[in-house]
C-alpha cells in the first residue's frame, strides 16, 4: 500500500461540483492499494498516517501528530499511486489491486484511523475527483507499506 501524505492548511474534494469532503487544518492523504496488500499493510499505513510527527511543536520542530494538533485528515483513494513507468512513458496500474479489494483495504484503512478518534472526510471511491489544497510548508511524505522507499 502506498500513501502521499501533505501537511495542509485546508483541504476538500468534490464530485460533479459538490463537495464531498473538507478539512481545515490537517493531513489529506491520497491511498493506494496494491494486489498483494492485506490488513496488515492497512494497519500499517493507519498508524503512521495518525503518528507522523509533522506538525510544529512551540519551537518551531515538527513533533506533533495530527492527533496532537487535533487536525483532521481528508483520505482518497487513488490508483494511480501504482503506476509503473520505469517501460515507456505510459503508466502500468498492473500492480493496482482490483476495485473491491482496493475499496475494501481502503475503507478498513479509514476505519482503522478513525478508531483512533481521528476525523476522517473522503473522496468517493472510482468517482473522478477535484482535489483542492494548500500545502502548509510545503510538507510531503511517502509512505510504503512494503518499506521500497
Amino acid at each position: 500500500m502506498r500513501a502521499v501524505v501533505q501537511r495542509v492548511a485546508t483541504s476538500s474534494v468534490s464530485v460533479d461540483g459538490a463537495v464531498t469532503g473538507s478539512i481545515g487544518k490537517g493531513l489529506m492523504v491520497l491511498i493506494g492499494v496494491e494486489k498483494e496488500d492485506t490488513i496488515r499493510d492497512a494497519e500499517y499505513i493507519a498508524n503512521k498516517v495518525s503518528a507522523l510527527r509533522v506538525f510544529d511543536d512551540e519551537n518551531g520542530v515538527m513533533n506533533l501528530s495530527v492527533q496532537d494538533v487535533k487536525g483532521d485528515i481528508l483520505a482518497i483513494s487513488q490508483f494511480t499511486l501504482l503506476g509503473d513507468v520505469r517501460k515507456g512513458n505510459r503508466p502500468s496500474y498492473f500492480q493496482a489491486a482490483g476495485p473491491e479489494e482496493a475499496n475494501d483495504l481502503y475503507r478498513k484503512t479509514v476505519e482503522l484511523i478513525e478508531a483512533k478518534g481521528i476525523h476522517v472526510e473522503e473522496g468517493v471511491f472510482q468517482a473522478e475527483m477535484m482535489v483542492e489544497l494548500t500545502n502548509d510548508g510545503p510538507v510531503t511524505i511517502l509512505l510504503e507499506s512494503h518499506k521500497l522507499f
